[in-house]
């Protein structure tokens, strides 16, 4: 019993990196990347680029369970709250010699009836949006999964250095929008077939 309580507590640190070291520009060396909790910024030291700093502006709001996890071209940044996270997938770029957004996910569970529960993300080099959220019908007593959304939703490229939250937070709005309006089309057509 004892080992299980043991795993079931290591289990959240270890699924965050403190320190990821990995090749992610291409050049046979490997590269670090890391969160500086005390400037609350995402840190990669590139060999490409002699070993100097490149990190993101501040985060405002960091939480201590953040952290940096392998991806398959390049790396993710979590941050997760009690009821909400989001994920943020960056790569290198060789034409522009930069680490790029390239996608981002945000996942919800709402209220205490899971109302504005669910999860969606967007590709940033396609502009392909998919948003998977649920509402809770009064009038049926339950939970009800809305309709996927699937959207274009389009950004300005977005680089490691001028990465901060409000990259996130215009995400979230957008996405927001999206979940409400489909809301509103899902009641009227629920009370058009009452």
């Amino acid at each position: 019993m004892f080992k299980c309580i043991f795993l079931f507590v290591l289990l959240p640190i270890s699924l965050f990196s403190q320190k990821l070291i990995k090749d992610i520009d291409f050049d046979t060396i490997k590269d670090t990347i890391y969160v500086d909790n005390e400037k609350s910024t995402i840190v990669c030291i590139l060999s490409s680029k002699n070993n100097k700093k490149i990190e993101s502006l501040p985060i405002g709001l960091l939480n201590e369970r953040s952290g940096i996890i392998d991806a398959k071209n390049g790396f993710k940044f979590n941050n997760d709250w009690m009821r909400a996270g989001y994920s943020n997938q960056f790569r290198y770029d060789k034409r522009t010699k930069k680490i790029r957004l390239i996608g981002m996910s945000r996942y919800e569970f709402g209220n205490a009836a899971n109302d504005g529960s669910g999860e969606s993300s967007v590709n940033l080099l396609t502009g392909d949006y998919i948003g998977n959220w649920n509402h809770y019908d009064l009038n049926k007593d339950k939970l009800v999964k809305l309709p996927s959304i699937k959207k274009k939703m389009h950004f300005n490229k977005i680089n490691l250095e001028s990465f901060d939250d409000s990259v996130y937070y215009g995400y979230s709005e957008k996405c927001s929008k999206l979940y409400y309006k489909t809301k509103e089309n899902y009641k009227a057509k629920e009370n058009n077939n009452d």
